[in-house]
């Protein structure tokens, strides 16, 4: 049954990596340049806004269902993906696989909650956080591998295989006891959570890039997120069985795990943003060193999870979280503290510490969370806890986006007149003057180095704001106890059990 879950989740764990090496090629066939950071955005959006919805329906249909009818989803996008004929098709199929992927990421640890006991999460938990770790340094090789000797199509056909293993092990080895009641689905709560989220992201990702933030499709897009979100408070109050129930936000343990995950969304996405562009250009690292540089974090996060559960059961939930959040700040600090340009193994020790962080963070913002509640709200709570995360990771790509770009912005309008005339004018042209360091000039090529470096030390910078403000977040609405009767043992509920 572990294997069924890790095979699941490598679905989802794999596909951006995987993607991201092959967009070359898959411009170069079907073109669509400007069109393709939307390979990566839509997948995003359907899946962080479907999360919470199919939290729900695995609350009221069981988990098996949900589970197999979102890797199908997922294996159908895949197979269109594959059959794409123009980057707006590949972007309408990524969404599809989207869809799929929120209904797999939300169920996988739903289960890993009803199967388990409490003492068996944690390493559990380190198992499936593997999945990513493993994925991170596969997915980009096989990806690469695979655009250049093959075509970029196998990128979404290995899928089948896998996808087709999961099902298989799921429908043989998952057999859940649910009992068939008629259930009421929030129509309107859904709808309105959906053009809520939406939009919020749709806005991040467009603004600063397609428009000004302060432009009228901007605050129209946001104006709508607004409205939208409004209409979501009153439907879930007044639905029978709401999407987002109103009490998950009135019990401190989960607000505060909520809270926690969006402070873990913000603290991922940060690193994995800049980290690479810092390494290659102010350490002179090659792409591979680079992105192994912010591997370590995909190593220090599975060992984290699967100590957790050591710590969880001794000091508690809350307190984990604590010590998960105050590794993560002293981390992220000390990139700040570090000379310039830092030796190798500097930043190296600093994400590999910052992965051992937020394994522990993550860890207990969902296992705390689920071992509170019966069998017939883990989904809907896991699903929230994990919405909250996405989310946290799309306001942090526009946050950190506009705090790296602006400090750019800033040092191309303070360069020195020696170096002026040799620079980009605008930010969208760094990438590709650095590209021609001999038309830059020796001055010139360290100056715009060197305001890469302060970009990134900015960005760094909020993210040891954001892991100060979630130590507080924890503090302010974490009980220190979490009463764990109704979820210690291996799940049952009014609903039924699964086993």
């Amino acid at each position: 049954m572990l294997i069924a879950l890790m095979t699941s989740m490598a679905l989802a764990a794999m596909d951006n990596t995987i993607v991201a090496t092959a967009i070359p090629q898959v411009i170069r066939d079907i073109g669509g340049f400007s069109l393709f950071s939307w390979v990566f955005s839509s997948y995003l959006l359907t899946q962080t806004v479907t999360i919470p919805v199919q939290g729900r329906l695995a609350d009221q249909w069981g988990r098996k269902p949900v589970l197999i009818t979102g890797t199908i989803i997922f294996l159908a996008g895949s197979a269109l993906c594959a059959s794409s004929w123009s980057m707006v098709s590949l972007i309408a199929f990524r969404g599809l696989q989207g869809i799929g992927a929120g209904g797999v990421q939300a169920t996988v640890n739903t289960l890993a909650g009803d199967l388990y006991k409490l003492e068996e999460r944690g390493r559990v938990q380190g198992w499936l956080s593997s999945v990513w770790g493993i994925s991170a340094v596969i997915g980009p090789v096989l990806g690469g591998s695979l655009a250049q000797y093959a075509s970029w199509r196998w990128i979404f056909l290995i899928n089948l295989p896998v996808g087709a293993s999961a099902v298989a092990l799921l429908a043989r080895y998952l057999h859940e006891n649910v009992h068939r009641t008629r259930h009421r689905i929030d129509v309107a709560g859904a709808a309105a959570i959906f053009v809520a989220a939406g939009s919020l992201i749709f806005g991040l990702v467009q603004g600063g890039v397609a428009w000004a933030w302060w432009s009228v499709p901007s605050v129209t897009v946001f104006a709508v997120a607004v409205v939208a979100a409004a209409a979501a408070v009153l439907a879930e109050r007044r639905a029978a069985e709401p999407i987002m129930p109103p009490w998950f936000w009135r019990r401190r343990v989960l607000s505060g795990s909520a809270l926690a995950a969006l402070g873990l969304g913000l603290l991922v996405i940060g690193p994995t943003t800049f980290l690479p562009t810092y390494g290659q250009t102010v350490l002179g690292l090659g792409a591979i060193a680079a992105g192994a540089v912010l591997g370590t974090m995909s190593i220090g996060w599975p060992l984290a999870s699967a100590f957790s559960a050591r710590l969880f059961l001794r000091v508690g939930f809350r307190d984990t979280q604590l010590i998960g959040a105050a590794i993560c700040l002293v981390a992220v600090a000390a990139f700040l503290l570090a000379p310039d340009p830092a030796p190798l193994w500097q930043p190296v020790v600093e994400t590999f510490l910052l992965g051992g962080g937020l394994g522990l963070l993550s860890v207990a913002s969902i296992v705390g969370p689920q071992s509170t509640v019966s069998w017939g709200e883990r989904g809907v709570v896991t699903g929230t806890v994990m919405f909250s995360r996405y989310l946290g990771q799309s306001l942090g790509a526009a946050i950190f986006g506009a705090i790296f770009n602006a400090a750019l912005a800033a040092s191309l309008h303070q360069a020195p007149g020696a170096v002026t005339p040799r620079l980009p004018h605008q930010v969208g042209g760094i990438a590709a003057a650095l590209t021609r360091p001999q038309a830059l000039g020796a001055a010139a090529d360290r100056y715009l180095k060197a305001a890469i470096a302060t970009a990134t030390s900015h960005v760094y910078a909020a993210l040891t704001v954001v892991a100060a403000l979630t130590i507080v977040a924890v503090l302010l609405f974490m009980p220190r106890r979490f009463d764990v009767r109704a979820g210690a043992s291996a799940s049952t509920g009014p609903a039924g059990g699964t086993g």
